[in-house]
């Protein structure tokens, strides 16, 4: 069958018809995270060690739900989903035991995705590895298997654990993500990547630790897409294609001093120990730890805690029942002890550390530092993740989604046809302070990237230069997936959002939503300045006010429950010097639109659902949208013979343009307006063409500020 998305030469997806696809969607969802039965979100521990016996059936809602969330998502224009599903939702059990129920309701879902014409492509999640290492994603089985004990992470601080905190409402924001540079994750991902160089002793089955963990990751996958192909309905590419593993992580590969922390690592907040003081504490001593928060100009040191004073163990002791899972552990590798001591990097007697620069250097002297570990490891998996997938689907789309905000590794000489490269951005600031500001920011790319020889010159004032390094960031990071891909290999953004729980949860109190439309209008015109597809962090069904999306304190979905009834519908300000939007009472067509069934509980709709394009006659060569104005412009090079065939088709929310009342200025052609779709369809002539949408009240205000300068959203 014809493939109904194509890939051409320049890295345009293309239709059926031959006109440019722009993908703009949503990951679906952040529910899918968390087992279904017994539901257990990140603030609840009852039943959370109980990891064997859990389901997802019903991740992220189920059937009979379906319909309300597809639909709500479909009215916001996005046409594309980035379907969210985690190894442990198929392997939880034990290795090669797989959820046949949880898959075939995964199927079910997919096919009624399918009837709203949604493109998909498919996500293996994970965060931090693993559920039972503060994140989500691998089973509670792999943590036996390279013989942690999850329960003794409390003590050790091998990870930190909303679940198992004191009192989770306390559980200090953003510190989930530190639990990548602690023991668990250290030792679990540098196993995943290169057990064989670095950990030849751990053996399971007669493999290596490595190629038992990679093999049974890659089976999940396998058994979802089997079952997925299967069925005739999804026998066609309405599956785009299959992402990469989420967020890899480089454990303890091309680290260079055990006895410093990472300089690569950039986030330090809580207990911050070394990497050599992560296996001390992992071994039952106590250590005197450093404590970080993060400031205005990154992370600073606050005083010492002592962790692990009663001195326990994080390593399974030799009691443990091996045979638990049925798997047969080689004799060289005896329980109870470091593995890392096991392989002469410390002496677990002397609490010596003989090899600082163990895991800097490759066993066939390749230098991981920096992006070395990647070039040599990542590259490989993805290949056979690669090979794996494209032996059920040939010439299925591979999402390749790369380190989270370090440079790619270089594909060049392995790239394959109907490659996407999809990294992920968040604004650093923003997300770890949980606050906007429209006063100051900082080029965090430029920071990684050596930009600067003092963070100070990063720093970035006024809300016109901060929009404009966000787009710049993102500029610099599509280019840089031009450098390792090559110009034929589209970027697809499948993660970026905002907090919506900003400055201690004020809009959930007085429904103004100002300063999260502000901040996520920024996010999204530094995306239409890159002209960047991209899949915005997150749906969540059961988000709540409390709780955010019950996971780690984080509050990224663009619906909540708790906003069904609460949020006030929101007004543009009148005044563009002010530059900002405020409460207060909007328009008819405005209050329709906010309180639609379609769209009930969305928030920040005014910035996520505006005008974008959605088929192209041609290539795009920019566009935007003025929030303040209710201006769409775009400029479009259009093909000699085919533009006038089919139409260039423009998604058109009713909430910027209530009734229909607009004003189109074409360079031209003709166009309609599809209210009943909110789709402008325009039929141009070839060469270099223009389009610009303006809403009546947009009119209207600019008229009445037509002495001010222009907006800083078209800047």
């Amino acid at each position: 069958m014809p493939f109904t998305v194509s890939i051409d030469d320049s890295g345009n997806f293309r239709d059926r018809d031959d006109r440019v696809l722009t993908l703009r969607g949503i990951n679906l969802a952040a529910d899918s995270k968390l087992p279904s039965s017994p539901s257990t979100p990140s603030h609840v521990l009852d039943n959370f060690f109980d990891g064997d016996n859990v389901s997802f059936v019903g991740r992220p809602f189920t059937l009979d739900d379906a319909d309300v969330h597809l639909a709500r998502i479909k009215s916001w224009g996005f046409n594309t989903i980035r379907y969210v599903y985690t190894w442990e939702a198929i392997e939880h059990a034990g290795p090669g035991k797989y959820d046949d129920e949880f898959i075939e309701s995964t199927v079910g879902l997919l096919k009624k995705i399918k009837t709203y014409g949604f493109y998909v492509f498919m996500d293996p999640h994970q965060d931090a590895w693993s559920r039972f290492s503060g994140g989500s994603g691998a089973p509670m089985w792999t943590l036996h298997a390279v013989g942690l004990d999850p329960k003794m992470f409390v003590e050790t601080e091998g990870a930190v654990v909303q679940n198992t905190w004191p009192d989770p409402s306390t559980f200090p924001r953003m510190t989930w993500a530190t639990n990548y540079d602690r023991l668990a994750c250290l030792t679990l991902f540098t196993m995943f990547w290169a057990g064989r160089d670095f950990a030849p002793k751990c053996v399971i089955d007669g493999v290596n630790i490595q190629d038992y963990l990679q093999s049974h990751f890659l089976g999940s996958i396998k058994r979802l897409a089997q079952a997925v192909y299967t069925h005739p309905e999804l026998d066609d590419d309405f599956i785009l294609g299959w992402e990469s593993i989420n967020e890899p992580f480089r454990g303890f590969l091309g680290n260079a001093n055990l006895a410093v922390y990472p300089e690569y690592q950039k986030l330090q907040s809580y207990t911050s120990p070394t990497p050599f003081e992560a296996m001390l504490l992992g071994s039952g001593r106590a250590v005197e730890v450093s404590v970080f928060d993060f400031g205005a100009l990154g992370a600073y040191k606050t005083g010492t805690k002592l962790v692990n004073g009663k001195e326990f163990s994080i390593w399974l002791g030799d009691d443990y029942d091996d045979t638990r899972y049925g798997w047969t552990r080689d004799t060289k590798w005896e329980l109870g002890d470091c593995v890392w001591a096991l392989h002469g990097v410390w002496d677990s007697e002397s609490g010596e550390l003989l090899r600082p620069d163990y895991f800097k250097t490759a066993p066939d002297g390749t230098d991981l530092t920096g992006e070395g570990w990647a070039d040599k490891y990542f590259i490989d998996h993805f290949n056979t993740f690669a090979d794996m997938i494209r032996g059920i689907r040939p010439d299925t789309m591979l999402f390749c989604q790369t380190p989270v905000m370090a440079v790619p590794p270089d594909f060049l000489n392995s790239v394959r046809p109907r490659m996407v490269f999809t990294p992920h951005y968040y604004d650093g600031l923003t997300l770890i302070r949980k606050h906007w500001s429209s006063i100051w920011n900082v080029d965090v790319v430029g920071v990684l990237r050596g930009k600067y020889w003092s963070p100070v010159f990063a720093l970035r004032f006024g809300e016109r230069a901060i929009r404009n390094c966000l787009r710049d960031q993102l500029r610099t990071l599509k280019q840089e997936g031009v450098s390792s891909f090559g110009v034929g290999v589209p970027c697809l953004m499948s993660e970026i959002g905002i907090p919506f729980d900003m400055n201690d949860k004020k809009a959930f109190a007085d429904g103004d939503y100002s300063t999260q439309i502000r901040a996520l209008d920024a996010n999204i015109n530094a995306l239409e300045g890159s002209m960047m597809h991209h899949c915005f962090w997150v749906y969540s069904v059961g988000n709540s006010h409390k709780w955010g999306d019950n996971w780690n304190g984080e509050d990224l979905s663009f619906y909540s429950k708790s906003d069904v009834k609460h949020r006030a519908d929101l007004a543009y300000s009148t005044s563009s010097s002010q530059l900002s939007l405020i409460s207060g009472k909007s328009s008819v067509g405005q209050q329709q639109f906010a309180q639609s069934t379609d769209t009930i509980g969305a928030r920040a709709v005014e910035a996520f659902a505006r005008p974008t394009p959605v088929k192209t006659a041609g290539v795009p060569q920019s566009y935007s949208f003025d929030i303040t104005k209710a201006v769409f412009g775009m400029e479009i090079y259009a093909i000699d013979g085919h533009a006038t065939n089919v139409p260039t088709e423009i998604y058109m929310p009713d909430f910027h343009f209530p009734d229909g009342d607009v004003e189109v200025q074409i360079s031209s052609g003709r166009w309609d307006h599809d209210r009943a779709n909110q789709v402008l369809r325009w039929w141009h002539d070839a060469g270099k063409q223009t389009i610009r949408i303006v809403g009546i009240r947009g009119q209207q205000r600019m008229q009445q500020n037509s002495s001010d300068s222009m907006c800083i959203c078209c800047s």
